[in-house]
């Protein structure tokens, strides 16, 4: 992917600590497309896992017969203490330090629900899953067609539903490192007639 400094910057370039600051409780996509993502989860997250919840909030939507252990990584510690699938998080801003405090190969499974359009550093970001996860561990990237636009990159803004799933994709394809790729890169969409849109890219650390 040929990508430009200017592709990712925002509208809002302040910290964004500061706008992740209080809890907004809110998920971005209806419940049709929250049950797609959970049966979703449901197929390819192993049961019984360490799940890492990345850009985490106060839901995650794994599915509850899932089981195991799952760690959120976000902004606000708030929105974390108040879901009740995390067993534990970390604060962390990824687009200040896209460097993940945890051992190589240590999780069974990586989930980023819709807020991947909101890393301005998003190879390193998917170097660092790739490192986090066990050999043939999904990483699952969903989103639909919202977002906070102030905080969503340039390439996301100027892109529209079908070509996000082609940035994604090209995330993959271009975080992988001699001797450290992703295996084949699959794709899902759940487009219903009436309520949001969701969009699944997902590979497994080769």
């Amino acid at each position: 992917m040929d990508t430009r400094a200017q592709d990712f910057r925002r509208f809002d370039e302040d910290d964004d600590s500061a706008f992740y600051s209080f809890p907004r409780r809110v998920v971005h996509i209806d419940d049709g497309a929250i049950a797609a993502l959970t049966r979703l989860y449901a197929v390819l997250v192993p049961a019984g896992g360490r799940v890492l919840d990345l850009m985490s909030s106060w839901r995650s939507h794994l599915s509850a017969s899932l089981g195991g252990t799952a760690i959120g990584v976000g902004l606000n510690a708030v929105e974390m203490a108040e879901n009740p699938q995390l067993a534990a998080a970390v604060v962390h801003d990824l687009n200040r330090e896209p460097g993940l405090p945890f051992a190589e190969g240590a999780f069974d499974a990586v989930v980023c629900a819709v807020s991947v359009q909101y890393l301005t550093r998003p190879l390193d970001v998917f170097r660092e899953v790739r490192r986090v996860l066990r050999p043939g561990a999904p990483f699952v990237v969903s989103f639909s067609n919202r977002c906070f636009p102030d905080k969503a990159v340039a390439l996301w803004r100027v892109t529209d539903d079908q070509q996000h799933v082609g940035v994604v994709t090209a995330y993959f394809a271009d975080s992988a490192d001699p001797g450290r790729a992703w295996a084949t890169v699959e794709t899902c969409e759940h487009t219903p007639a009436l309520g949001d849109p969701l969009y699944s890219v997902w590979a497994r650390r080769a």
